[in-house]
């Protein structure tokens, strides 16, 4: 890496677009007979006539599938005409989910709230991706931790058991997921330096910070079109620090600035970047509380739990902000041969998702660009009257 000098990326929380995608043609209205009253299908009536194949049943089953889908994660569609788009979609989506469990045997990929989204619709409402591929060496241009032991690391260890990470939060449909990683490693620090978690605000960064990377200018936070957390550490030192979610509620889409210096509840002091070695990646996570990091998320959209150790996942492309916790050394993995460790990763799109909001990832292969973007952030404590 010393030695590529690339553009740096603005994170937007996309899950891999077209990546591993077979198509799948549907004659809906045909192959689904009539429509009744409630939207349920009429089955054919004559089965001399209408002989029912076996693609028959199986789209019968997708749709089967498609409304316990609706029914557990609340959705609705106004017209007929969405409903059956939208079933295509999942119905595209559970061979896409296929294809990523044949890649990724440790995991349990299938029927996520995101099924009914497509690669597309899904980079629009929860990306929006800027830049290109690998984020290169501006990034370790940064202040870079010095290097830690590692030799007295515990096996396992998790932030979440110590009190140091607030519940798992939900960016909706806005590309903000750099600021949960930013808020999630700043509560964590705080948490270090203070013994109190505080929930603070990702609503904050998403209306007022618009800090550019130095090195390349049209790499800048922008609410929901994305952002970096080394920028967002900068602005937080410039402005003065960070207000509660309490003070400054989330609402999922870009609003005017309404930061109050008075309203601050966290100093942001200083950052490090975290060196790729996964050992000192561990150690810095031991030492200094929760990271924030940048991975390649294109298993995420599918993911339901498991160890994700896929075949094959680009470690170049990092195109989501998510927050480690922690890690593991228990998470069996046939393809790497045995029991191996992995991270434990929270993410921002609700309980709903993973393993209540979690995701855990193979550790010690740079997994998915795992160690690529990796930084840590330093609080002061905020003198009260």
């Amino acid at each position: 890496m010393a030695g590529l000098v690339l553009k740096p990326r603005v994170l937007t929380c996309t899950v891999g677009v077209a990546v591993l995608t077979c198509a799948l043609t549907l004659s809906l209205t045909v192959a689904l007979g009539q429509y009744g009253s409630s939207g349920d299908v009429v089955p054919p009536q004559d089965p001399i006539i209408h002989q029912v194949t076996d693609d028959h049943t199986h789209l019968l089953g997708t749709e089967r599938k498609f409304k316990m889908f609706m029914e557990k994660y609340g959705k609705t569609y106004g017209t007929r005409e969405e409903y059956v788009h939208r079933l295509g979609i999942f119905a595209r989506n559970m061979v896409r989910a296929a294809e990523h469990q044949a890649m990724d045997p440790t995991a349990v990929h299938g029927v996520t709230p995101f099924s009914d989204l497509s690669p597309e619709e899904f980079e629009r409402s929860y990306a929006g991706l800027r830049g290109g591929p690998g984020f290169g060496n501006g990034f370790m241009e940064l202040a870079t931790a010095p290097p830690m032991e590692v030799g007295d690391l515990p096996e396992s260890f998790d932030w979440r058991e110590k009190g140091a990470v607030t519940e798992v939060k939900m960016q909706g449909s806005c590309g903000s997921c750099w600021a949960f990683s930013t808020t999630g490693a700043v509560e964590g620090a705080n948490f270090i330096a203070t013994g109190k978690l505080l929930n603070l605000s990702e609503q904050q960064l998403v209306d007022c910070d618009h800090t550019c990377d130095p090195r390349e200018k049209d790499a800048c936070d922008n609410g929901c079109g994305g952002g970096l957390m080394t920028n967002a550490y900068k602005y937080l030192m410039e402005a003065g620090g960070l207000e509660e979610e309490t003070s400054y509620p989330y609402t999922g889409k870009k609003g005017q600035c309404k930061f109050k210096p008075e309203k601050v509840a966290v100093k942001v002091v200083n950052f490090t970047i975290i060196p790729i070695d996964e050992n000192q990646i561990a150690a810095n996570l031991v030492h200094n509380g929760p990271l924030a990091v940048g991975l390649n998320a294109v298993f995420m959209q599918t993911y339901i739990g498991g160890v994700s150790c896929p075949l094959i996942c680009g470690k170049r492309w990092v195109n989501h902000g998510v927050l480690m916790v922690g890690y593991g050394s228990k998470g069996y993995s046939i393809l790497r041969f045995g029991y191996k460790p992995y991270w434990i990763i929270k993410n921002s799109w609700g309980k709903q998702w993973g393993e209540d909001g979690y995701y855990k990832l193979c550790r010690g292969h740079g997994m998915c660009g795992i160690n690529t973007m990796v930084s840590a952030v330093l609080t002061d404590t905020i003198a009260t009257s």
